[in-house]
């Protein structure tokens, strides 16, 4: 598994849509027909901030994680952009 740049902004891919749950969450992937489980109402909130956060870092420090909780959700975070589910997110050009 490769290390996710928290320093790099990430959403969300446009194909998966989140369903909260009293555990957590529940991603699904339209595209690859993936499933992943969010067993952490804390990671369920990062992953949330991701859209308007300027980093993944940003979007940690946002939900509240400490120290130790960023190093989990950065591992977290890592799955889920291997699986599809987060992708970085790109400049647009200004106009």
């Amino acid at each position: 598994m490769t290390a996710l740049d928290l320093d790099r902004a990430w959403d969300l891919h446009p194909q998966v849509s989140v369903r909260p749950e009293p555990f957590g969450a529940l991603l699904y992937h339209f595209g690859t027909r993936k499933l992943s489980f969010l067993k952490d109402r804390g990671l369920l909130t990062v992953v949330q901030s991701l859209a308007t956060a300027p980093s993944a870092r940003a979007a940690c420090r946002a939900a509240g994680a400490d120290e130790r909780q960023v190093a989990r959700y950065q591992r977290a975070l890592a799955v889920l952009a291997e699986s599809s589910m987060l992708v970085e997110r790109t400049r647009t050009p200004c106009n």
